[in-house]
């Protein structure tokens, strides 16, 4: 039986680790993981903030996910994307979603990302 999702994997180019680690830590305000020996020789990087687990995996032939994407919920919504938007993250906020408040953003390597309070 299935009970919770562990993670979300979204794939990046090879070499963007730095750009990732300052993205996801400083901007989105959550700690990265160590990956286990054999998966970090892999490249990439794992992100926590709570509950929600985030894998960054390196794809020789990457092409970022512009319709695919994690929606991440958050508190005080628009605080938050003033923080994006503080580091240089434009967001795009959207109302199609009735009960809810939401907008995206992309990270360094143009992975899309859904935020909903």
């Amino acid at each position: 039986m299935l009970t919770s999702v562990d993670h979300v994997q979204l794939a990046a180019p090879p070499g963007s680790e730095p750009l990732l680690r300052r993205f996801y830590t400083e901007t989105l305000g959550m700690t990265e993981l160590p990956k286990p020996p054999p998966l970090a020789a892999r490249g990439g990087c794992w992100f926590q903030a709570g509950t929600i687990h985030l894998h960054l995996g390196i794809e020789t032939d990457f092409h970022p996910a512009r319709k695919a994407h994690p929606g991440l919920r958050v508190t005080d919504i628009e605080a938050y994307a003033a923080r994006l938007e503080s580091h240089g993250t434009p967001v795009t906020w959207d109302t199609n979603l009735p009960g809810h408040l939401r907008f995206y953003a992309s990270d360094p390597v143009g992975n899309r990302l859904e935020f909903l309070e």
